[in-house]
């Protein structure tokens, strides 16, 4: 599978909102949103919400915190594809968040590292 790399290093091509948004599968949104409700104790999440196109997809839909996401808004701002393309990484915007995705600092030290 390719990899559709996130702004913060997630990788969007695994995430299941965006498999479900892509295969335009209304029963999987439901299942991810029901899931996410109890996973990450967030009742107001709804379908609507996590419909995703990834977070750089500028004419796409987008989870409803990507939209406001600090991190994201700043690469755009910058024009950069994601955080590991930044002179500033490891900024205060993007370091506590790594801090729960360790898989995703992986990812965004290697970019980081090959510049």
């Amino acid at each position: 599978m390719n990899q559709l790399i996130a702004v913060c290093g997630l990788d969007c091509a695994a995430c299941p909102a965006y498999i479900a948004t892509q295969a335009n599968d209304e029963a999987a949104k439901e299942r991810v949103a029901a899931q996410w409700r109890v996973e990450f104790n967030a009742p107001n999440i709804t379908v609507a919400s996590i419909t995703c196109d990834g977070c750089l997809a500028f004419d796409g839909r987008r989870c409803s915190h990507c939209q406001e996401c600090p991190p994201r808004l700043c690469a755009v701002e910058r024009g950069l594809q994601n955080c590991g393309q930044c002179p500033d990484y490891g900024c205060e915007k993007i370091s506590q968040l790594l801090g729960f995705m360790p898989e995703a600092k992986v990812r965004l030290d290697a970019i980081h590292a090959a510049l």
